[in-house]
């Protein structure tokens, strides 16, 4: 199974140029901007256009219609348009589940405080999991923001661990784009900040348990730091 991987588009989509051919599109977030269902709208049908014959999505901090308005936002998507917010879905034997949340920021969509809460959200991630999608990255991994700190959630990385996905998709951190393999887990930060970075494909072989890297951009030393 080829996947093709972008988030933190904001509006932006059509600057990332040619969509590099696979069979499942996956959005990890923030698709729009500031969130409003005009926004989604557009997004969305740029989505349906692309050829990939599943496209998965699961809402970011600037995705504010997910969370608002959660029936009309899924509505805008289609019926071609798989969206998780706590959700799994199986593609050809593969099990994807994805999850929009992240340590709070500013007073943004689908912010929870460090912690319980969040770790509350990460026990539910299940076993068996092959590919995870979550917005916000763990903690230690593609996690570096603009000011040198290091913003994922470490509940996170202790779910993760006690999963042990295949691949672990996220965005959000728009500096620290790129692909850590880790303990069995292949870690990307597949950010595309707005076409700054073009889309990260990786190949999955869920029966000998493997994925290849096949385009990881690299991250680009002009990205700016807000999430």
């Amino acid at each position: 199974m080829r996947i093709v991987a972008v988030a933190d588009t904001h509006t932006f989509e059509a600057d990332l140029g040619p969509i590099p051919e696979g069979d499942v599109f996956i959005h990890a977030g923030d698709l729009c901007r500031g969130g409003r269902l005009e926004e989604l709208t557009k997004v969305a049908a740029w989505l349906r256009s692309l050829p990939h014959r599943r496209k998965v999505v699961v809402a970011g901090n600037h995705d504010r219609c997910f969370s608002d308005d959660p029936k009309a936002a899924i509505e805008i998507l289609g019926s071609e348009i798989v969206y998780l917010e706590d959700a799994e879905t199986v593609i050809d034997g593969v099990r994807f589940w994805g999850s929009p949340w992240q340590p709070a920021f500013n007073n943004w969509a689908f912010n929870l405080p460090r912690g319980e809460a969040l770790a509350r959200k990460w026990t539910a991630i299940p076993t068996g999991t092959d590919v995870l999608i979550t917005h916000g990255p763990p903690a230690g991994i593609g996690d570096l923001s603009a000011e040198a700190t290091r913003a994922g959630c470490a509940d996170l990385l202790t779910a993760v661990r006690r999963v042990r996905p295949l691949l672990h998709l996220f965005g959000h951190i728009h500096p620290d784009g790129g692909c850590w393999p880790i303990d069995g887990t292949c870690f990307a930060n597949v950010t595309t900040w707005e076409g700054l970075r073009k889309p990260s494909v990786f190949d999955i072989d869920p029966t000998t348990r493997q994925v290849t890297a096949i385009t990881v951009p690299l991250p680009d030393p002009y990205a700016k730091g807000e999430k």
